[in-house]
């Protein structure tokens, strides 16, 4: 059916539903009620096929929630990040599926060193549940520096944060709000969205139990690092290592650690759903984050520059001289600057 054979026949249908409301009046309230379910129909039939098949909406073509995409991504693109795909992929299927009865939203922390793949996760995520990826009008993204600068303004960006929070989970209780830099945040900036993500109904009607929350921090990355390499000379094999393994230390290190998080009563409340540990990069990921860079610039994997690279580039920590202090940050402008 044509754009055009969709809209005509939208059309005659308010049209129609329209002049029946205008002589509803000589039949009476139930009458008059039906007419009104009736344009109401109407017009989410001609908003439907009209203006949400070209535009985005809160709707399943907009927000198709492609899980399985993610899970092809970061299968494919994630590195050393076993933790992370066992419990992200699970913890989303959840959430979107039919069958959900979430009371609240869905909260995840992600914790670790830079260049450890939290900024990616959560762009892949965007990118696979929007239509228009992180670029979808109800994608937010808040970064701790940029947007809460003083922590003599708490008070004024919790009342922002607590206004715009609002108003895009009126116009879609879909929506996804990104929070990167948690730790350079001022402490107490959260404590306004802990009634937004908790089981409470909000009188105005608001639905707030299919959005997404996902909170991202450095707090505790030397921890997670330093806890994993105690756990190998124990004889632990890092992919045996378990979302256990960690999320006590994670916890408490957000709760007491300065920035966003600290002394928060989103963490005394326990509405923070999953708290993600993202391990520090070994030598061997940093290997696969160069080849990539290669292959998105069509080149194949130049032994030699990888070799200077990983001589000349790369700092391992002091404790156990095993971790990757950058993880994959810094490689993108490496190997650019090398091959060309």
């Amino acid at each position: 059916m044509s754009f055009f054979n969709v809209l005509y026949k939208s059309c005659i249908l308010c049209l129609s539903l329209i002049c029946l409301a205008t002589n509803v009046e000589a039949f009476g309230p139930l009458t008059m009620g039906a007419a009104a379910i009736g344009i109401g129909a109407g017009l989410t039939y001609f908003k439907g096929y009209t203006y949400c098949r070209y535009y985005e909406c809160c709707d399943d073509r907009s927000i198709p929630g492609n899980i399985h995409a993610l899970k092809e991504s970061l299968k494919y693109r994630l590195y050393g990040q076993h933790i992370v795909t066992q419990h992200i992929i699970p913890a989303l299927t959840a959430h979107f599926s039919s069958q959900s009865r979430s009371r609240k939203p869905l909260v995840i922390s992600f914790h670790g060193q830079p260049g450890t793949g939290k900024n990616f996760v959560a762009e892949q995520i965007a990118q696979a549940l929007y239509l228009e990826g992180s670029k979808s009008g109800y994608v937010s993204k808040y970064l701790g520096q940029a947007d809460f600068p003083m922590a003599s303004h708490v008070d004024v960006y919790k009342a922002r944060l607590n206004y715009e929070v609002r108003k895009k989970l009126q116009n879609c209780p879909r929506s996804l709000f990104i929070f990167d830099e948690v730790d350079k945040m001022p402490s107490g900036v959260f404590d306004t969205l802990t009634s937004l993500v908790d089981y409470n109904a909000f009188n105005d009607g608001t639905d707030n139990t299919k959005a997404i929350f996902i909170f991202l921090s450095n707090t505790a990355g030397v921890h997670i690092a330093d806890h994993l390499g105690n756990l190998m000379k124990g004889g632990k094999l890092r992919e045996d290592t378990r979302l256990s393994d960690f999320e006590p230390l994670l916890k408490k290190a957000a709760y007491n650690m300065d920035g966003g998080l600290k002394k928060t009563t989103m963490i005394e409340s326990h509405v923070i759903d999953h708290y993600i540990p993202f391990l520090p990069m070994e030598k061997a990921h940093v290997i696969k984050c160069l080849e990539a860079e290669f292959n998105r610039w069509d080149r194949r994997p130049n032994k030699a520059i990888i070799e200077d690279i990983l001589a000349n580039s790369i700092s391992y920590d002091r404790n156990h001289g095993l971790f990757a202090i950058s993880g994959c940050k810094t490689l993108e402008k490496k190997v650019s600057m090398a091959i060309n």
